[in-house]
């Protein structure tokens, strides 16, 4: 193949991957402002596809082009993981959980710890502020993995789990923390990928 077709080739490849990467920090975005399901399962589903195309063969000129496709990797990480993390808890509770005033989850404990006490349960939120935690957890985690720095994520779980050792007494909480921050490094670790994959 010649030097100009390799050439155009190499700007066709750019332009799928960042059109596709685009489309699902699109659908990202509706997830994020609509809370809508369908939304959540196409970005998902654009982010893959995108993880394909960036593993492709292909001619990949130095066209700058991938600074682009790494502040749309970051933005993607950053608000596509909240629906991501939401849909996963969905899933994995199917709704026995009630959720609480400021974004966390209702849980009952004890009245005292005194034997016989009659007090009746009482009931409070935990995990409150998920959605701040879950964008400034998916930032550190993606921003590490592309500044080559992927150490870093270990300092970000054990910072989200000192700052939350308190209220996961309940088996709910601690399930829902589990599955919450797995899915948030997931999501983040893959959008990170596109851009590693493709400059590895």
């Amino acid at each position: 193949m010649t030097y100009p077709a390799l050439h155009i080739l190499g700007y066709l490849y750019w332009i799928l991957l960042l059109l596709v990467t685009a489309g699902s920090l699109v659908f990202a975005v509706l997830a994020f402002r609509l809370h809508k399901r369908v939304f959540t399962i196409i970005s998902a589903g654009a982010l893959a596809a995108a993880l394909f195309i960036a593993a492709a063969p292909a001619p990949r000129d130095d066209t700058g082009l991938d600074v682009l496709l790494g502040m749309l990797a970051l933005a993607l990480a950053v608000i596509g993981g909240g629906p991501v993390a939401v849909l996963t808890l969905q899933l994995a509770t199917r709704g026995s959980v009630s959720p609480g005033n400021y974004g966390g989850i209702m849980v009952e404990n004890d009245g005292g710890e005194a034997a016989g006490d009659t007090r009746p349960l009482q009931v409070h939120e935990v995990l409150r502020g998920g959605l701040t935690i879950g964008i400034l957890e998916r930032l550190a985690v993606a921003g590490a993995i592309l500044a080559g720095f992927p150490e870093a994520i270990a300092v970000v779980v054990a910072i989200k789990g000192v700052g939350r050792f308190t209220e996961l007494a309940a088996s709910e909480a601690r399930e829902r923390f589990i599955i919450g921050t797995l899915a948030s490094l997931i999501w983040a670790s893959a959008c990170a990928a596109l851009v590693t994959v493709v400059n590895g």
